[in-house]
């Protein structure tokens, strides 16, 4: 007995020790001039326990956070780290000892090399989950939101969710003497060529295929961004699934497309979709894909497709939800949400070309859009006149300056839309609503964590938060939409 009874307070130091290590490694990495308990090269054992929101494994090692790629929650692994910073560092799975019981085998072959897609390998159901529960983490950890009060609701996800994506942007490169094109490898330019990909839609792909193999035969050379010589640079492609109408866009360096006739010839003998060939000239240093100049070669300048019942007119240059599927399902909530009676007065801040805009003209008695690229309105009005909606009014500018001169004119919103980039809304628009005091604020959002910022701010101006929910644009990616319902809060 005195025996077991030694044991068990050894196995209690232990356990203290191990917990105060434990405790020590924490503060020391939060510690100005810390260094990291690991170094480049070192190999670890690493339990996953979560993933981060560019779908990597999240693991620990005695306090310090471990990023792996293709690593999953659950898992034992063995590990070799790649980088080390101050709080964080990157290692690659080299081994699994315990694999996730939600792992699947990636249907893509090249899934392991291209940077297109970080979840193939994870149940689809589990990624509905890991998107709930990385959006929940991000309301709670920044906007510091009450989950008991605030409602976050399941992904809304896909039945079938492949072959989703109408729009695709290929690098064009040349490999032992033949054109290659694809995706870029993670974290680099280098090409991964492919045949097919997985969640673009097949026309798509045939059309891509179709530009590579007769620019070859033709002589047309790929751009090299090194040398910055070659001619093809990227192709674009966009799809309309309700419409089966096809664009491609050839981005050049250089005016001059040599063979010109025989490349349009022989893509409209191969696909008949094919409604519009336009040419794109960028012929400066950048990663930007598109240049200033733009014509069309053959066709039409629109392809068209619907979202619902909303028809839309589709450029070159036109930004356009790429899965129109899920887009329907977005919209459906932004519309649930704002709870039109008809009466009332819609200010969306991002407007585009008019996509949210025109739904919610639908139901409401005035929509105010306001964009700051003046192609978008040009589009965005075209859009209203496509689909007789004629209470709508656009303008080109910065919705934080656009606003308040419609405030002085007399304007009030009942009811505000935002859809901004990654980069969330600009602290000025932000000031301007809590001005403004709209009934209803109606936030859609593709990055949870400027959601978050932005929700914390709309909260300290006199909103609340009601619920938010998730909808799964982008799947087999670590990317999800959502959407937030933000009240004005009683005096």
């Amino acid at each position: 007995m005195a025996k077991r009874k030694k044991q068990t307070k050894q196995t209690t130091e232990t356990k203290q020790t191990t917990q105060k290590k434990r405790k020590q490694a924490k503060k020391q990495a939060a510690s100005p001039g810390f260094t990291p308990v690991v170094e480049k090269n070192d190999i670890i054992d690493l339990t996953i326990d979560d993933l981060n929101h560019e779908g990597m494994g999240v693991g620990k090692y005695q306090g310090y956070t471990l990023f792996v790629k293709h690593a999953l929650p659950g898992e034992s692994i063995k590990a070799k780290v790649l980088k080390t910073k101050k709080r964080f560092g990157y290692a690659k799975l080299l081994e699994r000892y315990e694999s996730s019981t939600a792992r699947v085998t990636p249907l893509c072959p090249i899934f392991d090399q291209c940077g297109g897609c970080q979840l193939q390998h994870l149940q689809y159901e589990e990624q509905l989950r890991q998107k709930q529960r990385q959006v929940q983490s991000q309301l709670q950890r920044m906007a510091h939101l009450d989950l008991d009060k605030v409602s976050v609701h399941p992904t809304l996800g896909m039945e079938d969710p492949w072959r989703y994506r109408n729009k695709a942007q290929v690098p064009i490169g040349e490999h032992e003497g033949g054109l290659i094109g694809g995706f870029y490898r993670q974290g680099t330019h280098d090409i991964i060529d492919m045949n097919e990909c997985l969640i673009q839609h097949e026309q798509n792909d045939s059309l891509v295929q179709q530009v590579k193999d007769t620019a070859e035969k033709l002589g047309i050379t790929a751009y090299n961004e090194n040398t910055h010589q070659g001619l093809l640079r990227h192709v674009v492609t966009k799809y309309g699934f309700k419409t089966d109408e096809l664009m491609v866009v050839l981005i050049t360096n250089g005016d001059q497309l040599p063979h010109q006739d025989e490349l349009i010839n022989a893509l409209k003998a191969k696909l008949p979709q094919l409604k519009s060939i336009v040419q794109n000239v960028n012929t400066t240093r950048t990663n930007v894909i598109f240049g200033d100049v733009t014509r069309v070669l053959w066709g039409e300048t629109y392809i068209y497709d619907y979202i619902g019942d909303i028809k839309f007119a589709i450029s070159a240059r036109s930004f356009y939800q790429v899965n129109p599927q899920q887009t329907e399902v977005l919209y459906a909530k932004a519309l649930e949400y704002a709870d039109l009676q008809g009466n009332e007065t819609v200010i969306d801040a991002y407007c585009g070309i008019g996509t949210i805009s025109l739904f919610l003209a639908q139901q409401a008695k005035r929509v105010l859009g306001v964009e700051v690229v003046p192609e978008a309105i040009s589009d965005a009005k075209r859009n209203a006149r496509l689909n007789h909606l004629e209470n709508t009014d656009f303008a080109v500018g910065e919705a934080e300056k656009v606003i308040p001169w419609w405030q002085a004119q007399g304007v009030h919103a009942d009811v505000i839309v935002v859809d901004p980039p990654r980069k969330g809304c600009d602290e000025a628009l932000l000031q301007t609503i809590t001005d403004m005091k709209p009934q209803k604020v109606v936030y859609v959002s593709c990055n949870p964590a400027t959601l978050a910022r932005d929700l914390k701010v709309l909260e300290e101006g006199g909103f609340e938060t009601k619920e938010v929910q998730p909808v799964d644009m982008f799947p087999h990616t670590s990317h999800v939409e959502c959407v937030s319902q933000i009240v004005l809060k009683d005096d």
